[in-house]
């Protein structure tokens, strides 16, 4: 008796523990009903928020979806401008689901791969369409964010049915909302077909991380920056060796002119000093002029004769040269004495 009262408690416990799920705060749980999404008595689809709910054990699963945003990096891509110039656009957007049945049923069970990669498309093709209808230098001085706002707003909005430039991605999305409708016949609210909306997805924000020329245009632009800054370089240094030429030749004549006038004062000084001095010498020495022509004698004595004693004169004994050299006449002795 006692094993079939543990055997009957066990199941209990097991259908009890399969009959309770709980909602992280992160998430929202959606209750399928053999495959079904359940619907509420006015056809809204149920999400059971953060908690701890039951289901039906064995019959009923949930789902859960993130309610969280979501960050999607997109790869790095080549755009072109309506000046038909390439940019190579990094950029990223944050998403949140919106509407978690109709999410779960547009993106086959919610497949969040599936989900990414419409947005993914959705979002290259209408930035590429803002990109075309803009210059790079409103792209770049767009600093509003007008162009990642009406992006967003695409994205959210769509287009109208009408429109030309629906892309592969707008066809996909409407024929995902399009089989939504159909499997709820027609319960779903009426949102433009080829939104996000129609995923049951809201793109937050839209955000261009850095925009960069193509490598090759880039090495273009810089083989021009850097020709054109040589060339401002070599203007530079002209000009300097120009300036430098002018100043030079500048310091060059002032030397020069200085120099001469300092000669020439040089020259009328020592003019001057030795016209003085071969006054005051006239002036002494024509007081005696014999004894001026003694001291001039003895001075070419000095300088005809050498101490080394190998000075060698051929001089006839009666010239004027020696004439001090000889005694006094009236110190030399007398004829026959």
């Amino acid at each position: 008796m006692r094993k079939y009262l543990a055997v009957i408690v066990i199941l209990v416990l097991g259908v009890l523990y399969a009959s309770v799920f709980t909602v992280q705060q992160t998430e929202r749980g959606i209750v399928l009903r053999f495959g079904k999404v359940l619907r509420d008595a006015d056809n809204k689809p149920i999400v059971y928020e953060p908690g701890l709910h039951l289901k039906v054990p064995f019959i009923e699963t949930v789902k859960m979806l993130p309610a969280r945003i979501q960050t999607l990096d997109i790869q790095a891509d080549r755009f072109l401008t309506n000046e038909n110039k390439d940019l190579i656009v990094d950029s990223y957007l944050k998403w949140r689901i919106s509407d978690f049945s109709l999410y779960y049923l547009a993106t086959n069970s919610g497949n969040i791969n599936q989900a990414e990669n419409l947005l993914k498309r959705k979002f290259s093709d209408r930035l590429r369409s803002e990109f075309g209808r803009l210059s790079v230098k409103e792209i770049v001085t767009d600093s509003r964010g007008t162009l990642t706002t009406e992006v967003k707003n695409a994205l959210n909005e769509g287009s109208s049915g009408n429109d030309p430039q629906a892309t592969d991605a707008d066809n996909a999305i409407a024929d995902a909302a399009a089989r939504v409708q159909e499997e709820t016949k027609g319960a779903q609210p009426q949102v433009n077909p080829n939104s996000m909306a129609a995923l049951g997805i809201e793109v937050v924000d839209v955000r261009i991380k850095q925009i960069n020329l193509p490598a090759e245009v880039s090495e273009a632009i810089f083989q021009r920056m850097r020709a054109e800054r040589e060339a401002v370089a070599r203007r530079h240094r002209s000009q300097g060796l120009e300036e430098a030429m002018k100043i030079r030749a500048v310091a060059d004549k002032t030397r020069t002119e200085i120099l001469a006038e300092a000669e020439r004062q040089s020259l009328s000084l020592r003019g001057a000093g030795d016209a003085e001095a071969a006054k005051l010498f006239a002036d002494a020495f024509s007081q005696d002029p014999d004894f001026y022509a003694f001291i001039r004698s003895l001075r070419a004595y000095e300088q005809s004769f050498k101490p080394d004693g190998n000075d060698i004169m051929v001089l006839s004994p009666d010239t004027d040269f020696f004439r001090y050299m000889k005694a006094p006449t009236s110190l030399r002795p007398a004829s026959g004495q």
